[in-house]
């Protein structure tokens, strides 16, 4: 009974280890692995190593010939803007969120927060937009992402901030700090783990998002880098070129990839504090 309990307790991390390697490792290596083919070899993708290595010509075809450049600079001018509001927006509704006390208050929170719950109209959305006169335009993208994950980025700063002791607040109110100041001098800095996980969990979410891109933004001239693939795929431009779509995934995915290894520690830190506290 022991040796068998023993085997387990041993065995149980391996085996969750396994599980995890298979499934990452095994997509990963075909996007990588199809990504270096020649087009011969890449028409049915599977698991086969190259025969012939050539990612440098792949890569530089899906970045000319998907515009990759252009829509890296559309994606960019939308996502940046909303992450920048999410943080703004998110963390001053915060504040007053877990400082103040009241049934509105509560009300508000609640109905802030809903948005955690309820998936987003995309009809509705593109109605409001076109009535507005937004729709295919960035702005109109930019708002649509704001209204999005406004309400994550609340419900994480909602609860960090309810974890900061009032008397530092009290202090600077002490010394003549107003609002403003506190809130930018105090409040702001003490958010910097929730604001890293805001702003990766905004920016991994919009960076891969074709489906309201594509109702709000559409094709043309602000194409962001999802709708560039999609429209290369759809055109045949990239018809059994397979190994040049999984180039393109690539290449798209690096940006993200980075920006994530940069603040993972941030991102868990805000997680926790901002979930648990």
């Amino acid at each position: 009974m022991n040796a068998s309990a023993n085997v387990w307790r041993w065995g149980r991390p391996v085996l969750v280890i396994v599980l995890a390697a298979l499934a990452v490792g095994v997509p990963l290596w075909l996007v990588i692995a199809t990504a270096a083919k020649p087009q011969g070899e890449a028409v049915r993708p599977d698991l086969a190593p190259p025969g012939q290595w050539q990612p440098g010509q792949n890569y530089a075809d899906a970045l000319s010939q998907g515009e990759m450049l252009r829509g890296l600079l559309n994606s960019l001018l939308v996502i940046v803007p909303a992450v920048v509001l999410v943080l703004v927006l998110g963390a001053a509704a915060a504040w007053v969120f877990a400082r103040r006390r009241g049934r509105l208050v509560t009300a508000a929170y609640t109905v802030c927060i809903s948005g955690l719950l309820l998936p987003p109209a995309i009809i509705t959305i593109v109605l409001q937009l076109r009535q507005l006169g937004l729709a295919g335009t960035r702005p109109g993208m930019i708002a649509v992402y704001t209204a999005m994950y406004l309400s994550t980025a609340i419900f994480f700063m909602t609860g960090f901030i309810r974890a900061i002791p009032h008397e530092l607040e009290e202090a600077a109110r002490m010394d003549g700090a107003g609002p403003l100041r506190i809130f930018t001098r105090i409040v702001l800095p003490l958010l910097r783990p929730v604001i890293a996980t805001a702003t990766i969990m905004v920016m991994l979410y919009a960076w891969s998002d074709v489906f309201y891109s594509f109702f709000v933004l559409g094709g043309g001239d602000a194409a962001t880098l999802p709708i560039k693939l999609f429209q290369v795929a759809s055109a045949q431009l990239y018809l059994n070129n397979w190994h040049l779509i999984f180039a393109y995934v690539v290449l798209m995915s690096l940006p993200m990839i980075v920006v994530f290894l940069v603040a993972q520690r941030k991102i868990v830190s805000g997680i926790t504090s901002g979930a648990v506290k």
